[in-house]
């Protein structure tokens, strides 16, 4: 990973903000994408315009792959891609609420390498370079390490609490909460606010890249929902699931997790 890696997103990401919160969320103008895909504003396409332009323009053998850009086969070629969800959150941007956030990435071999979640309406910026440790607002953060599932507090839609997802036929009786944007909650475990996170159906690689590299350098673990590591710039950029918090708490979350359930389903 070169060394600039991180300070480039950073600078993107900011630049993102200034962007984004240019629109006043409600009055932004919004689409529903084809296919239920869900919605888009036209905050979204002005901050994935000026990623595309600008990061590409730093990196050029980088590869993209953005929630917001026509996928293309030509990142499977590079050995470095950026993964960039430009408006995570999309719905609570339209709204007027301030959880939403960028989320940019790069990862290397299928390995997340530098990473930054910023939240430019709450002042929050999470950063991350592989073997440097995680940030938060540019003070070290580590995840929690609470080992009872019992007292744990974990991101989770209330969909995951359905009894099939569970080897005993229901969920474990932890403590649910719940962010709108899927990158904020694993910031929010990466920095010890939440014990751990879950969502147990298919995620794209744009929601959950920072995340993964930001939460692994806060100490935490973050897996698909079988327990395997999460591996990305895949040919169909969708991951099963993800399970992320402190090491003892992803094991007792794993074990409960009926793996008969798992896999990429339609």
């Amino acid at each position: 990973m070169p060394a600039t890696d991180l300070s480039l997103l950073i600078d993107a990401a900011l630049e993102a903000g200034r962007i984004a919160t240019r629109y006043t969320g409600r009055t932004a103008e919004r689409w529903d994408k084809p296919l239920g895909a869900g919605p888009v504003t036209e905050a979204d396409l002005a901050v994935n315009a000026m990623l595309e332009a600008r990061l590409p323009a730093a990196r050029p053998g980088y590869g993209w792959l953005s929630e917001e850009t026509e996928d293309s086969t030509a990142r499977l070629e590079r050995e470095r891609v950026f993964i960039i969800d430009p408006i995570d959150g999309t719905r609570s941007f339209a709204e007027g609420s301030r959880t939403w956030a960028h989320s940019l990435a790069v990862a290397e071999n299928g390995v997340v390498t530098a990473a930054v979640i910023y939240l430019p309406m709450r002042d929050l910026l999470y950063a991350a370079a592989a073997g440097q440790g995680a940030t938060l607002n540019g003070v070290p953060i580590l995840a929690s390490q609470i080992a009872s599932l019992d007292e744990a507090e974990i991101l989770a839609a209330r969909p995951n609490l359905e009894g099939r997802h569970w080897r005993s036929g229901r969920a474990p009786n932890f403590t649910r909460a719940y962010r709108p944007s899927l990158a904020y909650r694993m910031a929010l475990v990466s920095q010890g606010r939440f014990d751990g996170m879950l969502t147990l159906r298919p995620s794209w690689e744009w929601d959950i890249a920072a995340g993964d590299l930001i939460l692994r350098e806060a100490r935490g673990r973050c897996t698909d929902r079988a327990g395997n590591p999460l591996r990305f710039n895949n040919p169909h950029p969708r991951l099963d699931g993800v399970i992320a918090g402190g090491e003892k708490l992803h094991t007792l979350l794993l074990s409960q997790i009926d793996p008969e359930t798992a896999g990429i389903r339609p």
